[in-house]
């Protein structure tokens, strides 16, 4: 059976497939568990050869991560019971273990074939790739740009410059995919964004920085709303919320490897290898699109002229982009205020990470368990209200306790408020339009993202007030817009009613 199909050559038929590529890594990371604990580990203890046990380490750990993701590519692929994945790592561990699971594996061949894959697989990960992207910068933008000769003023400007740029990035994306088509616009900016990470290594003063976050936060902000575009023309209305939900989820895993990720790599490597490692990610994903993607045409529903002008232009849109706005809002003041408060509450730094992976990890729980379902079936107006309820309360909590546990109790409350508010501004976004203008929608969406991003951080850096009284002020704006989506949203709802 033919995998990938089309006109790739049979060599990358043979080789490519889920199967063979995770008996041919397993042998190789077979070997090189037994290169580290044969020779490097006692030519370390026995022939004061330390390095020798660095270098296959790291060797075995990059085998290892390949690994890994042929163990999930099959998976995905081949839908095999998920005790053959759980198995596959447990050898991974066991001297010679590989060896014997590649045994099995052989004599079974022919139980084994590939399905194909379910392309909005391929687009959340891309979406996945988008978000790290944004994530990884966090904790390293601003001491990269100090360390190149910025000036604290400066740094904050090179910090926002991705942003800024990446509106201008969102708006473009939206109007050439309702023109071309969400493949061609995602792919160029798959490829375009991966190289532009490659332009980290040349950096070697403040101008050169400004340049490259500029090429990067436009050409980055390209792939969102062409993503998002392909996600919801081609799910079925009745499942558009999971479907969200699901996207939530990659976005929330991306808040919680990205931060860390960056965090630790940068401290052992340097920050444009981290970039450079993100980087190539996107240009690998470019090339898997190009392969699966390519051939794949999504149904475009046309509408009538005046059907599409009616649903573009009502409440329900605009309420998604304020929803937008203001989660990213919340998002720039907890990003700005956490950290700070950690600090005056007497903590260690690094806490505040730690506190955002755990908003991260409840987030992601609630996207991706069974309960995401409720999105289909419950208004989005309602889902929209509780959630942006819940992180109005997170905030005020935040400022008002200094207790680690209490802390972490506020984070997993703001985890279940962003995991609530984030399907449902989409869902807005997706009913409130219709596929040939849905691209622009999302342009303007991640659009207003983006601007809440700088308007969060921002002007509550103007404020001269004590953290505790800023955070009750996120609270207080946070509420206004609760209070006012419930004082629209039924409106809103019987627009969207009519339209349909």
């Amino acid at each position: 059976m033919r995998y990938f199909g089309g006109p790739i050559m049979d060599l990358l038929n043979k080789w490519l497939a889920p199967l063979p590529l995770v008996r041919a890594a397993g042998l190789i990371d077979g070997l090189s568990l037994i290169t580290l604990l044969c020779i490097a580990m006692p030519l370390k203890y026995f022939a004061d050869i330390p390095f020798a046990v660095t270098i296959v380490g790291s060797i075995h750990g990059a085998i290892f991560s390949f690994y890994f993701l042929a163990i999930i590519y099959a998976q995905i692929a081949i839908r095999w019971n998920v005790i053959w994945s759980i198995a596959a790592l447990i050898v991974a561990f066991i001297p010679f273990g590989n060896f014997v699971f590649d045994r099995f594996l052989k004599k079974r061949e022919d139980q084994f074939y590939a399905k194909p894959i379910p392309k909005r697989w391929i687009v959340y990960g891309i979406i996945f790739f988008t978000f790290i992207d944004l994530f990884t910068q966090l904790p390293v933008m601003s001491t990269f740009a100090t360390s190149v000769g910025a000036s604290a003023m400066i740094a904050g400007f090179v910090v926002g410059m991705y942003s800024l740029t990446n509106t201008i990035g969102n708006i473009l994306s939206g109007i050439l995919t309702d023109k071309h088509g969400a493949y061609v616009v995602m792919a160029t900016g798959l490829v375009t964004t991966g190289l532009s990470l490659l332009l980290y290594n040349l950096v070697d003063n403040v101008v050169v920085l400004l340049i490259v976050r500029f090429i990067h936060g436009f050409l980055g902000g390209l792939i969102v709303p062409a993503a998002f575009t392909y996600l919801a023309n081609i799910t079925e209305d009745s499942k558009q919320g999971s479907q969200n939900a699901m996207t939530g989820s990659f976005v929330g895993t991306a808040a919680i490897i990205g931060p860390a990720y960056s965090g630790i790599m940068a401290s052992r490597t340097s920050v444009p290898f981290v970039f450079t490692t993100v980087g190539l990610l996107g240009i690998s994903l470019f090339i898997i699109t190009l392969i699966f993607l390519r051939t794949y045409r999504v149904r475009e529903v046309r509408p009538k002229t005046g059907d599409k002008k009616k649903l573009v232009h009502n409440r329900l849109l605009w309420l998604s982009f304020a929803g937008a706005f203001f989660l990213m809002y919340s998002q720039g003041a907890l990003a700005y205020l956490l950290p700070l408060h950690v600090v005056e509450l007497g903590y260690d730094s690094r806490l505040s990470g730690t506190l955002l992976s755990m908003f991260g990890i409840v987030a992601v729980l609630i996207f991706a368990l069974p309960t995401n379902r409720i999105f289909n079936v419950v208004s989005p107006i309602t889902t929209f209200s509780f959630g942006l309820g819940m992180m109005a309360l997170a905030q005020f909590l935040i400022g008002q306790n200094s207790e680690q546990a209490l802390l972490y109790g506020c984070l997993a409350l703001y985890g279940v408020g962003f995991a609530f508010l984030f399907p449902s501004i989409t869902l807005m976004l997706v009913r409130a339009t219709v596929p040939e203008t849905r691209g622009k929608g999302y342009g303007l969406f991640y659009a207003f993202f983006s601007l809440g991003v700088v308007a969060g951080s921002f002007t509550l850096g103007l404020i001269d007030q004590p953290v505790t009284n800023l955070f009750t002020i996120t609270s207080i704006v946070l509420l206004i817009c609760v209070v006012m989506t419930i004082l629209l949203g039924r409106r809103a709802k019987a627009t969207y009613q009519n339209s349909k």
